[in-house]
């Protein structure tokens, strides 16, 4: 009974001990990928969605109607680029850009 009682302590233990470094490895590529392109891809998508709803404006763009040209200023920005009058883009290539060129937005630099 004894030997019983103690494989169940050992077991137990070794459970903690590898729920413990399990926590540790699962931890430790958040970390690094907090400071992936990827993640400031996300992160600048989400301002750039936060910034379009707190305009009001959201729903516009989800249906194609905000002419990003309007907003365009190479220099001054908000969005740093030169766009023909007209550009109304989808959603999709709004966040899309926020992902490959975050350094055009103004909410992102």
């Amino acid at each position: 009974m004894n030997r019983l009682n103690g494989l169940k302590r050992m077991t137990a233990a070794g459970g903690v001990a590898a729920a413990a470094l399990a926590a540790t490895v699962a931890m430790a590529p958040v970390a690094s990928a907090a400071e992936s392109p990827a993640n400031e891809g996300a992160a600048c998508a989400q301002a750039g969605i936060g910034t379009l709803k707190s305009l009001g404006l959201l729903q516009a763009a989800a249906q194609r109607k905000i002419d990003y040209s309007t907003l365009a200023d190479p220099a001054d920005g908000p969005i740093f680029a030169a766009l023909p009058s007209g550009s109304y883009l989808s959603l999709g290539q709004v966040v899309k850009l926020h992902h490959t060129n975050p350094d055009l937005f103004a909410w992102c630099r």
